[in-house]
């Protein structure tokens, strides 16, 4: 942990009197990093600023952060809490980054910090890269994130980056340091945790020093996506204005600085939720530029549109989200809720994201359209059909979203799938006879 010392020592620039606000979940990760602050504090006078978010998911919550909250009045350090009550229908991982993080930065301007410093590790960093390589991403993306990111007023520091799990784990016991244990972290419900339980181990195996060659890998992955960025931001007016890209324009353009600029696009629109959009939404969009259609359009999430109208592209939301449709699922299916609906060959996924079928059961092709008056779907492990309008008010599905709900079906109408929410009883299991395999993301 040395090199953790050092790197604050020597790089960040610390000065006597620095207000700093740093995330704490009370794991051995954030307290690790609390106890070497708090060590700097007591020599440098630094305002240490523990930010905490109960995302109200476990009951061990409450008590974890009465521990923290004793362990920061002990050591003179401020305390600041939130607790999430309510959650929204979106992805929860995505979703509560952005809770922390708007909770994190209103604390930065409260207190005037200089810094925000959050507990990354060097094997989260690998998960990450490696779960953005298998879902998709921009050039930056695939970098993961970086030891320090200048926000102009303030700067986010990860000064764990360079060290692993173990390490940090040692470090907590040689120190007498009590963090708190999230037995969800054990399940591998959660894709980061199946990369955690399998792929990790055997990459470490491999090379013990793995995380240091993927900072190396992440780093020049980023100066890359920086020169690219500063190549593409001096073209991005010259074809893009008003929601409005000029395809001919736009074609002109080097490949790389093409998907760069599409990108940017996507960026201005979805901000903070860009990692809801994928290689497939990007693919899409280059698709309608490249097509022989004069008018075409995709829908992307969060019901954004994009229409290609004879030599341009118009970015836009669309009002329309509850108009009926039902397309013909072959390989890739593009849906009105801005979701994908794709045939896959293989997955360990038995979530209702995916469903397993046996083509003799059902009659081909199979069919998504939104929902139906009447439409009841005879669920897995009952021997009777259940109305999908039930089923929306069950799944607490919001009034919004229930008429593009997708809705899977065969040519005889016999409902299979609610991608996302239930599956019919038509799904197999892993040891079953099975030829169809959709996923829904």
């Amino acid at each position: 942990m040395e090199e953790v010392y050092n790197f604050i020592r020597k790089e960040i620039g610390l000065s006597v009197g620095d207000t700093i606000v740093v995330g704490v979940s009370g794991g051995p990760d954030s307290m690790a990093l609390l106890y070497i602050l708090n060590e700097f504090k007591n020599k440098m006078d630094l305002n240490i600023i523990c930010a905490h978010v109960n995302h109200n998911k476990r009951k061990e919550s409450e008590q974890e952060k009465i521990d923290l909250e004793n362990y920061c009045k002990k050591n003179n350090i401020t305390f600041e809490y939130i607790k999430v009550t309510n959650w929204g229908d979106d992805n929860f991982h995505n979703e509560a980054r952005s809770v922390r993080y708007n909770f994190f930065e209103e604390l930065v301007y409260n207190y005037g910090a200089k810094y925000l410093m959050t507990a990354h590790q060097g094997d989260d960093l690998i998960e990450t890269i490696l779960m953005r390589i298998v879902r998709g991403s921009t050039l930056k993306g695939y970098s993961g994130f970086s030891r320090i990111v200048d926000k102009g007023d303030y700067k986010i520091i990860r000064p764990l980056i360079t060290v692993t799990k173990d390490e940090i784990l040692k470090f907590d016991e040689k120190n007498g340091i009590q963090y708190a244990i999230d037995e969800s972290n054990n399940e591998d419900h959660y894709t980061r945790n199946r990369y955690r339980h399998t792929v990790l181990p055997f990459l470490k195996q491999e090379e013990p020093n793995i995380h240091k060659k993927f900072l190396k890998f992440s780093e020049t992955l980023l100066k890359n996506s920086n020169y690219i960025d500063s190549v593409a931001s001096k073209e991005f007016n010259k074809v893009f204005q008003n929601g409005n890209l000029d395809i001919d324009k736009f074609k002109s353009l080097d490949p790389v600085i093409q998907t760069k600029i599409i990108y940017n696009i996507l960026e201005k629109i979805y901000g903070d939720d860009l990692l809801i959009v994928g290689n497939a939404h990007v693919d899409l969009i280059f698709g309608l530029i490249s097509s022989n259609k004069s008018n075409s359009v995709v829908h992307l999430p969060n019901n954004v549109i994009v229409v290609k109208s004879y030599n341009e592209l118009t970015f836009s939301y669309n009002d329309d989200v509850n108009d009926q449709y039902e397309i013909q699922i072959d390989e890739i299916v593009n849906l009105p809720n801005g979701k994908i609906i794709e045939k896959v060959d293989e997955t360990n996924d038995t979530s209702n994201y995916t469903i397993k079928l046996n083509s003799k059961e059902v009659t081909l092709p199979l069919y998504v359209r939104n929902r139906r008056d009447g439409d009841k779907i005879k669920l897995k492990g009952l021997n009777a059909y259940k109305k999908v309008s039930e089923i929306f008010i069950n799944e607490k599905i919001k009034t919004s979203d229930r008429n593009s709900w997708p809705v899977v079906l065969d040519s005889k109408e016999e409902i299979v799938w609610l991608p996302g929410l239930k599956k019919s009883n038509l799904d197999k299991k892993n040891t079953e006879e099975y030829d169809i395999i959709l996923r829904y993301y």
